[in-house]
C-alpha cells in the first residue's frame, strides 16, 4: 500500500529551503546523548547521519571515555565529554541545561549502554527535554531505560520511538499488550497505551502508528481523509515499505535515529516560524519525522547494497543519504542551485 500523498506533501513542507534565506542553525541542531566506554560507533553514526541529511549543527553528549574516539571520526561534530561515572546530577544538570537549549531535538539512546550512571544521565536528560517540549528520539538502550520506567514518555507526544523486533516484543509486555492483539495493531495499542507517543516498528516493513485520541493530530488527519470533521479519529498507521538492502547492518537503527532526528529538527524550525506557512500541526511533526526518516534509510540502505553487496557496513549507508533523501523529495535535495 502506497504511502498517503498527503504525508508525502506534509513532510515536504517541513523541509527548510534551500536559498540561502536562513541563517546557520535554521536548518536544525540535533544531539545525540549516548557513547560510553564500549559503544563509541553508534553515537558517531545517529550524529553524522543527521549531518549529511542535512542539520546544521550535530552535538555529541557522552561519557569521557568515549569521547576521544568520536571526535576522532569526524571534526564536524561537536563533542560534550560530561556524563562522567564520577560526576553528581547536581554538576551535570547546568551542563544538560546549556546544551539543550540549544537543540531542536535530542535523540537518546545510541551507544548509551546499560551502566546505571549512564541510565541516570538518560533518564535525566529526557525528564529535562520534556520540560522545554523538545522532540526526542528514543532507541537503543534509550528504550532499555524507557521499558524499566515508562512513566518518563507516557503521555508524551513529542517523542518518537523506534524499537527493533526484539525491542518491540519487550516493550509490548512492558506495557501489557495482550498477545491476543493483531500484529498489525500492536503498534498502535503500545501508542495508546502510552499515552500517544509515536511508535516507529523496525521491520521487513516499518509501521509507524501514533494513537490521535483527543489529538489535534486526530482532527487534521480526518480532514485528510475527507472524512467528517466530527469523526474521532482513534489512531493512525503508515507502513513504509520502500525497498531497503538485503542486508540489514547493525549501525542501520542509528542512521535511522539521526534522520527521524533531523525530521524532528526541521519540524521545530517550522513549528518557530524560520520557514514555511505554518499549515501543518506540530501536533504531525513526529509522525511525519518517522515516515520521512524511514523511507530515506531504507532508500540508502538499497543504494548501498547495490554497491557493496554482502560487505556492506554501516558507513556505506552514509554517503547514499543525500541521493536516497533526491529520490524521494525532490532534486533540490542535495543541493541548491547558485
Amino acid at each position: 500500500m502506497p504511502i498517503p500523498r498527503a504525508i508525502l506533501e506534509q513532510i515536504k513542507r517541513i523541509i527548510p529551503p534551500l536559498d540561502g534565506s536562513l541563517h546557520k542553525g535554521q536548518s536544525g541542531r540535533v544531539g545525540v546523548l549516548g557513547g560510553a566506554m564500549d559503544y563509541t560507533g553508534a553515537p558517531f553514526f545517529a550524529a553524522f547521519s543527521a549531518l549529511r541529511f542535512g542539520a546544521d549543527l550535530s552535538h555529541v553528549i557522552c561519557s569521557p571515555t568515549a569521547a576521544g574516539a568520536i571526535k576522532s571520526y569526524s571534526p564536524d561534530l561537536i563533542v560534550h565529554p560530561i556524563l562522567s561515572e564520577s560526576s553528581s546530577a547536581h554538576q551535570v544538570v547546568p551542563q544538560l541545561e546549556s546544551l539543550l537549549s540549544r537543540l531542536h531535538v535530542l535523540i537518546v539512546g545510541p551507544g548509551l549502554g546499560r551502566e546505571p550512571y549512564m541510565q541516570s544521565y538518560a533518564k535525566l536528560a529526557i525528564s529535562m527535554a520534556r520540560e522545554k517540549g523538545m522532540y526526542l528520539v528514543i532507541d537503543a538502550d534509550g528504550l532499555f531505560l524507557v521499558g524499566k520506567e515508562l512513566s518518563i514518555i507516557r503521555g508524551y507526544r513529542r517523542v518518537v520511538l523506534t524499537p527493533n523486533v526484539v525491542e518491540f516484543k519487550r516493550l509490548s509486555e512492558q506495557v501489557g499488550v495482550s498477545p491476543e492483539v493483531p500484529l498489525e495493531e500492536r503498534a498502535s495499542t503500545i501508542s495508546k497505551k502510552l499515552g500517544g507517543v509515536t511508535i516507529l516498528e523496525k521491520g521487513a516493513t516499518d509501521i509507524v502508528a501514533v494513537d490521535t485520541t483527543g489529538s489535534a493530530a486526530s482532527l487534521e488527519q480526518s480532514k485528510l481523509d475527507g472524512a467528517d470533521e466530527e469523526r474521532e479519529k482513534t489512531d493512525e498507521v503508515i507502513k513504509v515499505d520502500v525497498q531497503g538492502g538485503y542486508k540489514r547492518v547493525g549501525g542501520q537503527g542509528d542512521v535511522l535515529s539521526g534522520s527521524i532526528g533531523t525530521f524532528l529538527a526541521w519540524g521545530k524550525c517550522y513549528e518557530d516560524g524560520a520557514f514555511g506557512d505554518k499549515t501543518v500541526p506540530a501536533s504531525r511533526v513526529p509522525i511525519l519525522a518517522a515516515v520521512g526518516g524511514s523511507i530515506v534509510t531504507r532508500e540508502a540502505s538499497r543504494r548501498a547494497f547495490a554497491k557493496m553487496g554482502r560487505g556492506l557496513v554501516t558507513q556505506d549507508l552514509i554517503p547514499e543519504l543525500g541521493h536516497a533523501f533526491a529520490e524521494h523529495f525532490g532534486p533540490d535535495a542535495q543541493g541548491g542551485k547558485l
